[in-house]
């Protein structure tokens, strides 16, 4: 079975019948050309009227992070014997980190990377 979502596009009559919906909405009114003109990016308006301390705070990227280009890891796809691949990943969850250990100790005590 396909976990691919399967999106539905609504006929013009559907179409017609939401945006009917919407519009009749009190609680939510389209918005004008000239509010939309208006507007402006968060970024420029929380320092404004939060202060730029709190400001930051709120618009802090979550997770991690960025690493610089060459700390990056590269994504690999290869073919490996199952039962090498089997043993790493009987170790438990970190396999993937572990074999890339394994194949950089190699690389180093074949002078492949610097010491």
């Amino acid at each position: 079975m396909s976990t691919k979502r399967k999106f539905h596009i609504p006929t013009d009559a559907e179409d017609a019948a939401l945006t009917r919906a919407a519009e009749s909405d009190p609680d939510s009114p389209p918005l004008t050309d000239a509010q939309l003109k208006s507007m402006r990016p968060a970024r420029d308006v929380l320092p404004e009227l939060l202060g730029r301390e709190r400001a930051d705070a709120l618009m802090k990227r979550r997770g991690r992070p960025a690493l610089p280009e060459s700390e990056r890891k590269v994504p690999l796809t290869m073919r490996a014997d199952r039962d090498v691949v089997e043993a790493f990943k009987a170790t438990g969850d970190g396999w993937q980190t572990r074999m890339n250990d394994a194949l950089r100790a190699y690389a180093k005590s074949h002078h492949l990377l610097p010491r």
